[in-house]
């Protein structure tokens, strides 16, 4: 009777509208203390009492709810609540952020058409993130990032246990990663997530690991309990191990060892149970991830706002991640000493230094970056980090990116959820410019090192033939492990190109339109159609050229070269073809492009044209053979642009008459600019009106071009002495220089040199008789660029 009556009282306490209110207002607290694990099973059990809330509580308590569900990585029961709230309807402005964490849930679940549509409404509702429209167009098709997963093996290490381990870094011949165990003998739990607070451990021997190859992405490794941590595992600093003595063999390093590049069998070696190292680094908060100098004697880490006994907190009371660093001397570890562009008032950490130790990428909500953490540098200059940069928009987003790591060749990985990717957090890999301070482009590294669960954390050699990585894809949630991955054949035997075809006026797409492929060491004449939105996807051989032809009954048809001979990169292309309704009126229209020096055609070259009756644009790709060729309407004037890497034109036009030229001339560093020559009157350094002309064209260029540098190089002809020639061609070059500085091109962009009558086009030297034409065309004035 005692049990049924608790029974009946538990009942009529979950159906109170009083206590509901009650624990929807506890568990409001704790989400705003960031207790999300808390927060969860308030909220479910708030909402769990049926009619205790107004419509407008149990909404807000739904999206909290989906959102602590979010932070704590339960993709199912995020996916679960999200669509719930959605089935609802519409959510207002305020809670417009939902759309974008259940598109997340979605694709993290591998439901990537429903995220699609999902990521397409917050699109609608946050128009200035394009995080929406990015991973709705990857989306739309995924074979890019399968199409490289057979050649890689994937295996997860016996290092594993219950708890999360992460981020490994290679020391000592062995590694370094994150643990969520219990530092010093004292359990504490983190509040966030309900999870022990993490730990740096130190496994000595990496290539004893044992491993069990995982299933595709997706799947799970088979099903099994997962193993022990092998026995070698400690608290990262118990590593003294005894001192040389005169009777040792030449041995790596010394009592503690500093070589992490000798691959020595330290595991071998007796191992001292003292923590003095792991109460060195290794506090009562979280420690890790963490980065070496080369010679192993210097660590970065992160670790919260605790040091030297002291917790800190931010003004809003939050307690904050920072870098720290500290030296080994004579195997201990020193003093730790904090970075000095730490801040309690926003979070810095997963440290990654560069092979040479003179660039430092780290992670940071600082302000002033593009949301969410984004990747910074710091340069080591004069014996301290200099004030960080950020990596810039082509590699940061509105999300995350974290978890940074540098390879041997100096390139740079990071784990993202803003970039297009598999779901929760991807790799990318990024090439950096020649300084590392700028990033060049990025690219998911695909299955089945990305999976739609957070993938981060890698380390791999300069050719990324074999490494590590960590993942939650067994069990989800907080649980993450640590995987080996080894790797067979080329990285990217071929580069994935998207062809679009599309009306040449609408820009719709054109579904089952015919395109031959001409070209390449996999045969030619391959004739595909395009799918319902247009589009066809290829794999091409690297180092090709080819010829796409586009027929569409009531079209004309439409020949595309393109080249990827010279693309620096290997990430997946796109091309367009644009198709113009069959019209009596179309024409055709053929250019090709050479190089100004030697003028040989150039392949791979952009070439945009633009209708200049309505504003329409074509875009095609040279060949081999430097041509192109376009459709046009008669009775409409054209201008011609072409775009290739460090390389500049002036660009072309076609008017409706037929003037003008499809022909057009590229340069580069170090040519002389083929324009009409700008011509002088005898004796005189004023500018002419039909010289004004063209230096106009000059100063379009230098705007086109922002920061071109020329050489303006007068010449006279040689009638006067070699000394009067020199000073009037000098004050000719000075003159035209004074002309482009009145048209707003800077002073510091222009030189102007006189060159006399020392380098004449044609035959008229001093006592040649020649016509005033042949002498004319010997005064003139030279472009030269310097820089492009």
């Amino acid at each position: 009777m005692i049990r049924i009556g608790s029974l009946v009282a538990l009942c009529w306490l979950l159906t109170n509208p009083t206590f509901a209110q009650s624990v929807s207002k506890q568990a409001d607290r704790q989400f705003e203390q960031l207790a999300y694990a808390r927060a969860v099973d308030l909220y479910e059990q708030a909402l769990g009492s049926p009619a205790s809330l107004s419509d407008s509580e149990r909404r807000t308590a739904k999206v909290r709810l989906g959102y602590s569900y979010h932070q704590i990585h339960d993709t199912k029961n995020a996916e679960r609540v999200y669509r719930e709230l959605l089935a609802e309807g519409e959510l207002p402005v305020e809670y417009s952020q939902s759309y974008l964490y259940y598109a997340q849930a979605l694709a993290s679940n591998g439901k990537y058409r429903e995220a699609q549509q999902i990521y397409e409404k917050y699109t609608k509702t946050q128009t200035d993130d394009k995080r929406g429209a990015s991973f709705s167009t990857l989306y739309r098709e995924m074979t890019p990032m399968t199409s490289n997963a057979d050649r890689y093996d994937v295996e997860f290490l016996g290092l594993n246990t219950r708890k999360a381990e992460f981020s490994p870094v290679l020391y000592k011949g062995g590694l370094v990663f994150v643990s969520a165990g219990e530092a010093n003998g004292i359990k504490r739990v983190f509040k966030w997530n309900s999870t022990p607070f993490l730990d740096l451990y130190y496994l000595p021997e990496a290539e004893s690991l044992r491993g069990v190859k995982s299933a595709r992405v997706g799947g799970s490794v088979p099903a099994a309990k997962k193993a022990p941590r092998t026995t070698l595992v400690r608290p990262l600093g118990s590593d003294d191990y005894t001192a040389q003595t005169a009777n040792d063999s030449r041995t790596i390093g010394y009592f503690g060892g500093n070589n992490i590049n000798a691959g020595m069998g330290y595991s071998q070696e007796a191992v001292s149970e003292s923590d003095r190292f792991s109460r060195t680094l290794n506090s009562k908060y979280h420690e890790g991830p963490a980065t070496f100098t080369r010679d192993g004697v210097r660590v970065i880490f992160t670790r919260n706002n605790y040091n030297d006994g002291k917790y800190r907190k931010s003004t809003d009371g939050v307690n904050k991640l920072k870098l720290y660093t500290s030296t080994q001397v004579d195997g201990y570890w020193g003093k730790v000493d904090e970075l000095s562009f730490n801040s309690d008032e926003f979070s810095t950490g997963h440290p990654a230094l560069s092979p040479d130790d003179k660039l430092l990428y780290f992670s940071s909500d600082r302000p002033g970056g593009f949301g969410g953490t984004d990747i910074y540098v710091s340069k080591w200059e004069n014996g301290k980090w200099s004030e960080p940069i950020n990596l810039g928009k082509t590699i940061n987003t509105k999300g995350n990116e974290m978890f940074p790591f540098v390879d041997a060749n100096g390139n740079l990985y990071v784990a993202s959820d803003g970039q297009p990717g598999l779901g929760g957090l991807d790799i990318f890999y990024a090439q950096l410019t020649t300084d590392g301070l700028q990033v060049k482009n990025v690219q998911n590294v695909g299955e089945p090192l990305n999976s739609p669960q957070d993938d981060f954390g890698i380390v791999t050699d300069a050719n990324r033939k074999a490494g590590y990585f960590s993942s939650n894809r067994k069990n989800g949630g907080a649980d993450d492990d640590i995987y080996r991955f080894t790797r067979e054949g080329p990285t990217n035997p071929c580069r994935e190109l998207m062809v679009s075809v599309v009306d040449a006026v609408s820009k719709q797409p054109l579904a089952n339109t015919s395109v031959t492929i001409d070209g390449g060491s996999r045969g030619s004449d391959k004739q595909l159609k395009t799918d319902a939105e247009g589009a066809m996807r290829v794999c091409i051989d690297t180092e090709s050229e080819f010829k796409f032809l586009a027929s569409r009954e009531g079209y004309v048809d439409s020949k595309i070269g393109f080249s990827i001979k010279d693309l620096a990169d290997d990430q997946p292309s796109r091309l367009e073809i644009s198709l113009t309704k069959s019209d009596e009126d179309a024409t055709t229209m053929r250019g090709i492009i050479t190089a100004q020096n030697q003028k040989k055609p150039i392949a791979g070259v952009k070439v945009v044209l633009i209708n200049e009756c309505d504003g329409t644009t074509q875009e095609t790709t040279t060949g081999a053979d430097g041509s192109y060729e376009f459709t046009a309407k008669s009775g409409c004037d054209y201008a011609i642009q072409a775009t290739k890497a460090g390389m500049g034109t002036s660009g072309g036009r076609i008017t409706k008459d037929g003037t003008g030229s499809a022909d057009l001339t590229m340069f580069r560093k170090g040519d002389i600019i083929k324009i009409d020559n700008i011509y002088y009157d005898l004796n005189k350094a004023t500018i002419r009106p039909d010289a004004a002309v063209e230096l106009d064209k000059v100063a379009e260029l230098m705007t086109k071009y922002p920061t071109m540098r020329i050489e303006m190089r007068s010449h006279t002809d040689s009638r006067a002495t070699a000394s009067y020639n020199k000073t009037l061609s000098s004050n000719r070059a000075k003159a035209a220089v004074d002309y482009l500085k009145k048209k707003g091109v800077a002073a510091k962009r222009m030189t102007a040199n006189g060159y006399g009558e020392n380098l004449p086009l044609n035959k008229c030297k001093d006592g040649v008789n020649c016509s005033e034409d042949e002498h004319q065309q010997n005064r003139r004035t030279e472009i030269k660029i310097l820089n492009l």
